[in-house]
């Protein structure tokens, strides 16, 4: 399994920079692998200080590979120095004498990389895009493309995301919405992708007794009329289009709050927070708005089960992991129009979805919850029930490994004939 960009290990820094759904989706797939019996290698990118291996279990270990120099390289410019990505893996490969099945590999960084990988050791390559660069780009319109961090280099993006998606042996998209954007807009034939979506712990994100949940919410200084929102500090995440619904939202519940949980303290991160910070005094709900930066992966759990509701405001949103999280923790749950997720749920029984860039529209979905009791109960155990069984990492696992199943060997034939 290839992930290149952000803090890959172990145990992640969630919420640094790159650092995010992504590096959770690719870990707990990789455990859900080794629990199942397959040795696992999670190849990575070496920066920093970082050591060149971390041994998760007996099946699986993040292997890193460095290129690139000692500096963290922001995932719009992975693919500069991916030649040198290439030439060291298959160098340690063939130094040790490494031997995979298949190469599975996550965003088209990884993907472009990992389809080099693939045809020297001619052996198949799965790819899964998380985002699609044209998606991306259509949901961006009137947004700066120095909007976070630099150029997004859209162009380059969407050539070689082409090109990967008819070089490589199958796709695997995250929602029916990216099968349909792949088919429509980069043209590639339905039956070369599989719609497979991301997995949750599901012995960790569950729901508590209410005396429980009543110590967690003293604890955490967080009330049943808050809306609670946590992710990576980027323009995309859609916070600024919540602060916007949040003044109408207090006309309709005048004790809810806005608990923003937000970025790692990154120079960029503290940047996007000021901004923020100030059009929530700008709208006159600045007191209205708790900030909280990184939550401890131990808390995240907690964190999702305090609040009245949970909030997905994004712009875009490949899927929504965070969303799911919170559902099978037992919090009611407002998701975003501009994304896959929603096309999975029953409205109104597992959550509520509502436009984010409509502002009267979202606040009145985050009040439904806080208004009606019946409401909040359907989908604090309707919600958690969804997203138990339809998420969960193992059976993920296992459809994912049926993929695999179906190219694994495909070359072998022609390796023998090499030969």
């Amino acid at each position: 399994m290839i992930s290149l960009h952000g803090y890959v290990a172990a145990e992640p820094e969630l919420g640094k920079p790159d650092t995010g759904g992504q590096v959770v989706f690719v870990l707990e797939l990789a455990k859900r692998f080794a629990r199942l019996g397959y040795t696992v290698d999670v190849l990575t990118r070496q920066f920093e200080d970082q050591p060149d291996q971390d041994k998760v279990n007996a099946n699986l270990r993040v292997f890193r590979v460095p290129f690139g120099g000692a500096r963290f390289i922001r995932k719009e410019d992975m693919h500069d120095h991916l030649g040198d990505f290439v030439t060291n893996t298959l160098a340690v490969i063939r130094k040790r004498g490494l031997k995979y099945d298949v190469v599975n590999s996550h965003y088209w960084d990884a993907g472009a990389g990992g389809q080099k990988i693939a045809e020297e050791l001619q052996i198949p390559h799965i790819h899964t895009p998380h985002s699609l660069g044209w998606w991306k780009r259509h949901r961006m319109k009137g947004a700066k493309e120095a909007g976070e961090g630099g150029g997004l280099r859209f162009e380059e993006r969407i050539q070689k995301e082409f090109v990967l998606y008819r070089s490589c042996d199958h796709v695997i998209a995250t929602s029916e919405q990216q099968v349909d954007l792949i088919e429509d807009e980069y043209q590639l034939p339905r039956d070369h992708v599989t719609m497979i979506p991301p997995g949750i712990d599901e012995g960790r994100f569950t729901p508590v007794p209410p005396k429980q949940l009543d110590q967690l919410r003293e604890k955490h200084g967080i009330r049943d009329t808050d809306v609670y929102v946590v992710g990576r500090a980027a323009h995309n995440k859609g916070y600024d289009l919540i602060i916007k619904a949040l003044p109408q939202l207090k006309k309709l519940q005048p004790k809810a709050r806005l608990v923003l949980a937000a970025g790692a303290n990154s120079a960029q991160d503290k940047k996007l927070l000021a901004k923020w910070k100030k059009a929530a005094q700008e709208a006159g709900v600045a007191r209205s708005v708790k900030w909280l930066g990184y939550i401890p992966d131990e808390d995240l759990a907690d964190y999702y089960r305090v609040p009245g509701v949970f909030a997905l405001p994004s712009r875009y949103e490949p899927f929504g992991m965070t969303a799911v999280e919170a559902m099978a923790c037992g919090t009611p749950t407002v998701l975003t129009t501009h994304g896959g997720l929603f096309e999975q749920i029953e409205f109104g029984k597992h959550a509520l979805v509502a436009d984010p860039k409509r502002p009267g529209e979202f606040a009145a979905a985050l009040s439904m919850p806080m208004q009606y009791p019946w409401l909040r109960d359907t989908l604090t155990v309707e919600g958690a029930r969804f997203a138990r069984r339809t998420f969960g990492w193992t059976g993920i696992a296992r459809r994912t490994l049926s993929v695999f199943d179906q190219f694994k060997g495909r070359y072998a034939r022609r390796r023998h004939d090499d030969n």
